[in-house]
């Protein structure tokens, strides 16, 4: 009796010991994770701010990067404000990487005559010597599907105006445009670059409306059948919100699904700000709400959304409180349910930071790439890509 009572307690320590195990392992799975992560600067240039990826858009061709931000003068405004010089000029820049990520070269496009967005969304003024033409109605004639082609949405101003659209067939070396975007019945529309190919003549795009009463703005979702010589808008995305949503991102899942991130702030709700998810059956026509994949970004930031080359979801974004950080969020079963959040990095110097805009690159690394300040490398903000393993 006396062995078997002693083999029963041995049993019982191993179950025991077992479970514990096994809880840690769960607790842990739930925890924050640190993937294995690659800081790469990109842009970073004394007595400079660099800026909003989110606003201009991210290209891939293999191991050829393209992405595009804002660069103006930095001025200590203080820890509540962007720290930009308003009286200085603006540029709208790209970075091109022909590696992977892992090294970059600033171009200018407006050295070759294009500004690429004047009057969008700018915070100083236009650089002296250069203008834009007003965008006219496009004749048509794009192909989407060209290997080479790229496309970015720009817009006049977060509330009232009329948006533009650029497109080019040597990845991003020179642009056709600007191209004017229709206001859809709207007050506004405030562009920015979400688009989905769905063949040569045919393209989706995402952007944000003005709201009823002309404030920032609810996203809506149209479409080209005619190579971009006329646009038809399908659906608004939600119903109007009392603060507001704004900057959707969006993948197609299959070629009547479609799944779109968004940034959102309610006045009088906490957490303030968020991200939430919306699905579209029929192609655009409707949609409905899914979650809040990320619960609360602080101050607010906008997603980035991918699919992996697994058929995974990726979403990436900045957290505007502390730790402030850069993070990602992956989905395995078409955004039903998220992973615990893997940090990038969590060293922000403080709430401005944030904008991403993410790629895959064919080894399966994703190159994430958004504005950043740590006290290490100075006041200004620079433009940074984390190099990361989706696991």
């Amino acid at each position: 009796m006396a062995r078997s009572a002693k083999k029963c307690g041995t049993r019982r320590q191993i179950t025991v010991s077992l479970l514990a195990a096994i809880l840690a392992s769960f607790e842990g799975s739930m925890q924050a994770k640190e993937p294995v992560v690659e800081h790469v600067m990109v842009f970073h240039e004394p007595g400079r701010f660099g800026g909003w990826p989110a606003n201009h858009g991210i290209w891939s061709w293999g191991d050829e990067i393209l992405v595009g931000f804002s660069r103006e003068f930095h001025k200590d405004l203080g820890p509540e404000r962007h720290n930009i010089d308003r009286e200085k000029p603006e540029d709208h820049l790209l970075a091109r990487s022909l590696d992977g990520g892992k090294t970059w070269s600033i171009e200018n496009p407006a050295e070759k005559g294009v500004l690429l967005g004047t009057a969008g969304m700018r915070h100083g003024t236009v650089p002296p010597g250069y203008s834009e033409p007003e965008p006219i109605d496009c004749p048509g004639g794009i192909n989407f599907t060209h290997p080479d082609f790229a496309m970015t949405c720009r817009m006049a101003g977060v509330h009232t105006g009329v948006s533009r659209f650029y497109y080019s067939y040597d990845r991003g070396h020179s642009w056709k445009g600007p191209f004017k975007l229709p206001l859809f019945g709207q007050p506004g529309i405030a562009a920015r670059t979400d688009y989905v190919v769905d063949g040569s003549r045919g393209c989706m795009l995402f952007l944000t409306a003005a709201k009823s009463d002309s404030r920032e703005g609810r996203p809506i979702c149209v479409e080209t059948t005619d190579s971009g010589k006329s646009w038809l808008m399908l659906s608004f995305i939600g119903p109007e919100p009392k603060g507001y949503s704004i900057m959707p991102s969006t993948v197609r899942l299959s070629p009547q699904e479609l799944f779109t991130t968004l940034r959102r702030l309610e006045d009088n709700e906490k957490p303030r700000s968020w991200i939430e998810a919306w699905r579209s059956t029929d192609n655009g026509r409707s949609w409905t709400f899914v979650d809040r994949p990320v619960p609360d970004t602080g101050e607010g930031n906008p997603p980035h959304l991918i699919k992996l080359a697994d058929g995974r979801l990726c979403l990436t974004y900045g957290v505007r409180a502390a730790p402030y950080r850069i993070a990602a969020k992956l989905s395995a079963d078409h955004g039903r349910s998220w992973s615990p959040e893997n940090v990038l990095r969590n060293d922000g110097g403080n709430r401005d930071i944030g904008y991403p805009r993410s790629v895959q690159r064919p080894d399966g690394m994703v190159v994430t790439v958004y504005y950043f300040w740590d006290k290490k490398t100075g006041s200004e903000r620079y433009i940074a890509a984390s190099i990361w393993q989706p696991k």
